[in-house]
């Protein structure tokens, strides 16, 4: 009788947090869930006119890491001279950063290019792309410490881009997409640095640009 107390206990629970991790149909600011999309989950204004917008602006791209991720890191590093720092952080931060912003902004210049604006901070009519990458999980951060250390991995981690699109007069949020990438997963320990880092990065910062450039041209009518 006990045992199946338990089971039906442990039912319950797994139950209710797979219903957790299901995504609201709608949002706490009145966007709708979209279905059949490529990124992960794709949230949007009912009556939204995104091809009304004449011009775009890109902001700057947004990094933050997993939580913890510095502490774990260091916790796996005997030679204090590897250990990863705040300056490593804002280096790593800075760079995909500035790829991120590029990779959306050559994406929207591509033929046909849209009108890409760089001041949009007095209500201009202008769509706004807000690109953020969250829960940044890099497993061999490359920090050009001396010696011949290298580092062997099976993947080079993972990220989760959360895209915004919004109304440059009122500020209104009028998509929100998410979608988590993890690196290609290679099956057996490859040698990982910086310019592996950086080319998996490009491959899923360029996949995600070209998603967005394929959903705005489809949602203008180009």
């Amino acid at each position: 009788m006990m045992n199946r107390f338990i089971v039906l206990l442990l039912s319950g629970l797994f139950l209710t947090a797979c219903a957790s991790n299901q995504p609201e149909p709608v949002s706490q600011d009145g966007l709708v869930l979209q279905q059949g999309t490529k990124f992960q989950e794709v949230y949007l204004l009912p009556a939204a006119e995104l091809g009304s917008y004449k011009s775009i602006g890109v902001e700057a791209c947004s990094v933050s890491f997993r939580k913890n991720w510095l502490r774990d890191q260091n916790n796996n590093r005997l030679d204090l001279s590897s250990r990863v720092t705040q300056q490593d952080v804002s280096s790593m931060k800075s760079a995909l950063g500035d790829a991120c912003s590029d990779h959306f902004s050559q994406a929207l210049l591509a033929d046909p290019a849209y009108d890409i604006v760089d001041q949009f901070d007095k209500g201009e009519a202008v769509l706004i792309v807000r690109p953020s990458i969250i829960n940044l999980d890099v497993n061999a951060p490359d920090t050009m410490s001396p010696g011949m250390n290298r580092s062997y991995t099976t993947s080079a981690g993972e990220m989760t881009l959360a895209l915004e699109l919004v109304d440059g007069t009122t500020g209104q949020v009028l998509a929100r997409a998410r979608d988590r990438r993890r690196g290609t997963d290679y099956g057996t320990f490859q040698w990982t640095n910086g310019v592996t880092n950086k080319a998996e990065a490009d491959r899923t910062l360029t996949r995600w640009a070209g998603l967005l450039r394929k959903g705005l041209d489809e949602a203008t009518g180009r």
